[in-house]
């Protein structure tokens, strides 16, 4: 078993950058994918760092395996590790430290201007942000802040964008793992999902623009991220 452990649940949202970062380090990693049931029998005392990606299906959806992930996170978080939730990853930090996921009237899709919480000032996990920077988005839910978690980051379509729990959990609403070929592939084969005509999507034309020097920028975010992480993890 490796040091790291990433938790995935469908092809379309792989560990991407994240992966690239983990490789360039040296750090070893196991991908497992929770939906097929590759958790079962996973040692859940070995690993010293976890990262959860992102998914299609909600936390709510009546799927036998987001219950045993749930229990899982519960565990990493009792041992105290470090963890980094994606989108769904994060929604299934905020249930398993007790907070409600709930639907939004719209879709979050696209880059979006994040604003920092007035109580995030102090955390060590947005020390290599500017004041203004974006990630790519992509989600019909949001979680709730768990009680005791730290407000990090909002933006206009979705209050709560990040939030710390202690100091080695991270959820993030966001994508900030996203590469140029998987935005690329995203739009190609989810297309069907947008409608440019709601304010909280940009075009696919929009999200094009420039996407090298866009990905090259979220790249910095979240090697910024990872750094932290994998500090706090000893690796």
């Amino acid at each position: 078993m490796a040091d790291v452990l990433i938790l995935t649940h469908i092809d379309y949202c792989p560990p991407a950058h994240l992966a690239q970062v983990l490789q360039a380090r040296g750090c070893s990693f196991d991908v497992l994918r929770v939906d097929l049931g590759e958790l079962h029998g996973y040692d859940l005392e070995r690993p010293k760092a976890i990262a959860v990606m992102g998914g299609p299906m909600s936390v709510n959806d009546p799927l036998p395996w987001i219950a045993d992930e749930v229990a899982a996170l519960q565990r990493f978080i009792e041992r105290d590790i470090p963890i980094i939730g994606h989108c769904l990853g994060g929604q299934l930090l905020a249930k398993a430290l007790g907070a409600t996921i709930r639907r939004m009237p719209y879709t979050e899709a696209g880059w979006q201007r994040m604003q920092r919480r007035s109580k995030a000032t102090d955390s060590p996990w947005l020390a290599h942000l500017p004041e203004a920077f974006s990630i790519f988005q992509w989600h019909g839910d949001t979680f709730a802040l768990p009680d005791g978690a730290q407000p990090l980051l909002s933006s206009r379509w979705c209050d709560n964008q990040a939030f710390a729990w202690g100091d080695k959990v991270l959820a993030l609403q966001g994508h900030p793992e996203m590469t140029e070929a998987l935005i690329e592939l995203w739009l190609d084969d989810w297309a069907h999902l947008l409608d440019a005509s709601q304010p909280s999507q940009q075009s696919i034309a929009d999200m094009r623009d420039d996407l090298g020097g866009k990905v090259r920028a979220l790249n910095q975010v979240a090697e910024g991220f990872y750094a932290h992480w994998l500090k706090l993890a000893g690796l």
